[in-house]
């Protein structure tokens, strides 16, 4: 691991008013990217490479990715299953 990239395993699933969202929350990420806000980040979950994408605020803080049905299906992976990723600002 380098200072430009964080590497973590997480479950897909984040809480967002009450709701399960299929994104991976990102630990330690304000403290990383130094902001509370949205960044621009690429990032490869399992063996998926996702360039450019948003790292949005989940509203306690942190930063999560989200993961459409067509990168779950490529992953064969849903909500509740982990994943392993590897996340660098651009």
């Amino acid at each position: 691991m380098t200072e430009t990239e964080l590497r973590f395993e997480a479950p897909i699933g984040v809480e967002v008013k009450g709701e399960m969202w299929a994104c991976v929350e990102i630990p330690g990420s304000a403290e990383f990217f130094g902001t509370g806000k949205t960044v621009r980040v690429d990032a490869e979950v399992d063996d998926v490479r996702l360039e450019n994408v948003g790292a949005m605020v989940t509203g306690r803080g942190g930063h999560m990715i989200s993961l459409n049905a067509k990168v779950r299906k490529q992953l064969a992976k849903d909500v509740g299953d982990t994943v392993r990723v590897v996340v660098s600002p651009r």
